[in-house]
C-alpha cells in the first residue's frame, strides 16, 4: 500500500503541471498552452511522425520522455529556449525540482523516470535527440499556425528560430528539417 500511496502523491503533484503556461499560444490563438498540454501534443507528434526519425527509436520510451519532460516545471518554471540567458539559471532550479518531484515515486519508479529526464536533458541517445527534436518542432506549429505571435510578442527574430532549432531538429529527422525551414519562412515572410 505505501507503494501506491506514493505514486498517488505523485500523480496528485504533477496535476499542478496543468497550470504552468507556456510562451506559445494554441493554434486558434485564444490563449497560451499549459505544459501539460504542451507534453500531450509533443508525445502525440512524436508518435505521428516517428517514421521520419534519422535513427531507430522506441517511440514508448519517446513518448514518456514527452509526458514527463516538463515535470520540473512545476518547481522551475517555464523559460522560454530563446532566452538563452534565463535558460542557463534554469539547469539549477531543475535539477532540484527533479529531485524533489522525482522523488515522490517509490524507489525504483523514482530512478527510472528520473533518469529519463536525464537521458532528455542531455539529448545524447538517439531517443532523446528524437525527442528534443519533437519538443521543438511542437512550438513551431504553433508559431507557424498563429502567423508568428507569440515570437512576434518576445522579439525573436528568423535567425534565432533557425539557429537554435536547426541541429537538433535536422539531426534527428533530416527529412522534417526542410519542411520546418519552409514553416519558419512563411511565418517572417
Amino acid at each position: 500500500m505505501n507503494r501506491l500511496r506514493k505514486q498517488v502523491e505523485f500523480i496528485v503533484e504533477i496535476d499542478k503541471l496543468k497550470k504552468i503556461l507556456r510562451k506559445s499560444y494554441l493554434t486558434d490563438g485564444s490563449r497560451f498552452e499549459n505544459d501539460a498540454e504542451h507534453s500531450w501534443y509533443f508525445a502525440v507528434i512524436a508518435a505521428i511522425l516517428a517514421e521520419h526519425a534519422a535513427d531507430e527509436i522506441d517511440v514508448n520510451r519517446v513518448m514518456k520522455m514527452a509526458l514527463i519532460h516538463d515535470i520540473v516545471e512545476i518547481d522551475a518554471g517555464d523559460v522560454i529556449m530563446y532566452d538563452e540567458t534565463a535558460r542557463l539559471k534554469q539547469a539549477e532550479k531543475e535539477e532540484k525540482a527533479a529531485a524533489r518531484i522525482f522523488g515522490l515515486l517509490p524507489p525504483g519508479q523514482a530512478g527510472e523516470y528520473e533518469a529519463l529526464w536525464r537521458e532528455f536533458e542531455k539529448g545524447e541517445t538517439p531517443d532523446a535527440r528524437y525527442a528534443r527534436a519533437m519538443d521543438r518542432f511542437s512550438a513551431i506549429i504553433l508559431n507557424y499556425a498563429t502567423k508568428g505571435r507569440a515570437w512576434r510578442e518576445h522579439g525573436i527574430e528568423m535567425s534565432q528560430v533557425k539557429r537554435l532549432n536547426r541541429d537538433v531538429i535536422e539531426g534527428a529527422a533530416p527529412a522534417l528539417w526542410s519542411l520546418v525551414e519552409e514553416m519558419i519562412d512563411e511565418t517572417f515572410g
